[in-house]
């Protein structure tokens, strides 16, 4: 079953297609749950499920045997609080901003706490509600970003009182090069988080992304928190995709042409034909997710037939070279594919000198989104 989220008159407008199979998202999520037992799988959806629209994401996570979603940001948790049920426990990666708390409290989302002062205005909520309140707390274990510094993990256990009223149901940290298994901050990280985690003996352990399910048993605690994996972005570096595709990416063709050999193409005539060409404009550039460094660099897909892409990347579209393909064989309106079985998200995301996870956060609105159900597959 296919399901738009646009009106008939919004798709037929659209500048091309955005196809987000929730069919392969749920049978990701099985791979990972599988892959992380006896440990629990959470699903990682902020960024708005990384640009794929958690309204539709987090209930087929949930109805996969989901529980636990983690955001980034407490604004993402009010907004993904209605499409979930109330059994669904919502985390907040980043913590709180000061005058949050009651409203995080209020709406059961339990915060991840990362610093002293969080961890104070959480327990000055529960105290003042005469209440426990649930919590993770999160150690730096080396990427210095969010999380406990060691003195501060001292200062916490030394001054238990600074948790009153805090239920500290996990213990977790971050890997910061987990998806090159080889790196040395690995190991690193991990006999970090073991020291901390014996200082924390009854809370559960959160440590392993997507690429921390992979590097071993070692890593994955009690609660994984896997994320791009879940969308079809390769987890680890190297090695095959062991995840199945999520999204297919098509846009249209606006206008196709032919030029002279000396013919200038794009803004700054940062290519010019060496010979005569035959070119197709599509209706997508970076304001849709499509990178300026896609620029004399990146391709699109007609068949099998790679269309490399001509002088800059525009806001609004870009310049395709169509020569290898029939005089005729595109017209307006015809579909070229940007991501799909000829091109990777990794692959378009080298081409443009970036990852994964900009691509898909990128993807703008633009698009006609078809979201295929669970039950389609």
């Amino acid at each position: 079953m296919t399901m738009s989220v646009r009106s008939d008159i919004e798709s037929r407008a659209a500048c091309g297609v955005l196809t987000i199979d929730l069919g392969a998202l749920v049978a990701n999520y099985q791979l990972l749950c599988r892959q992380t037992a006896p440990a629990k799988a959470a699903a990682v959806v902020k960024a708005d499920a990384y640009g794929l629209g958690v309204a539709h994401v987090a209930p087929a996570l949930y109805e996969a045997g989901c529980r636990d979603f983690f955001v980034a940001h407490f604004i993402e948790a009010i907004r993904l609080k209605p499409y979930l049920p109330s059994d669904a426990r919502i985390l907040v990666l980043n913590g709180l901003m000061p005058g949050s708390e009651g409203d995080c409290a209020d709406l059961g989302v339990v915060p991840v706490l990362n610093s002293l002062e969080q961890v104070a205005n959480w327990s000055a909520t529960a105290r003042a509600r005469n209440a426990t309140l649930p919590a993770a707390l999160q150690a730096d274990t080396g990427m210095s970003r969010l999380g406990l510094e060691p003195r501060e993990l001292d200062t916490l256990l030394a001054e238990p009182d600074r948790l009153a009223g805090i239920d500290l149901d996990i213990i977790m940290s971050h890997l910061a090069c987990g998806d090159e298994p080889a790196h040395a901050a690995n190991a690193r990280q991990l006999a970090r988080m073991g020291a901390v985690r014996s200082r924390f003996p009854d809370a559960r352990l959160s440590f392993a992304n997507s690429a921390g399910i992979f590097l071993g048993e070692d890593y994955r605690g009690e609660l994984a928190r896997p994320g791009i994996a879940l969308y079809g972005g390769a987890p680890l570096g190297e090695g095959q995709n062991p995840m199945r595709p999520v999204v297919r990416l098509e846009v249209g063709v606006v206008q196709t042409r032919t030029v002279p050999a000396g013919a200038e193409i794009g803004y700054g005539a940062s290519f010019v034909a060496s010979s005569e060409m035959r070119l197709a404009t599509i209706a997508a550039g970076y304001a849709d997710g499509l990178p300026r460094h896609l620029s004399n660099t990146g391709a699109a897909y007609y068949g099998d037939v790679r269309l490399p892409i001509v002088g800059r990347v525009s806001m609004d579209s870009i310049i395709l070279d169509v020569t290898s393909l029939q005089p005729g064989a595109l017209k307006l309106g015809d579909m070229v594919e940007l991501i799909g079985p000829h091109q990777t998200l990794e692959t378009i995301a080298a081409d443009a000198g970036t990852i994964s996870y900009e691509i898909l956060t990128s993807l703008g609105r633009r698009y006609e989104r078809r979201y295929l159900s669970p039950a389609a597959r």
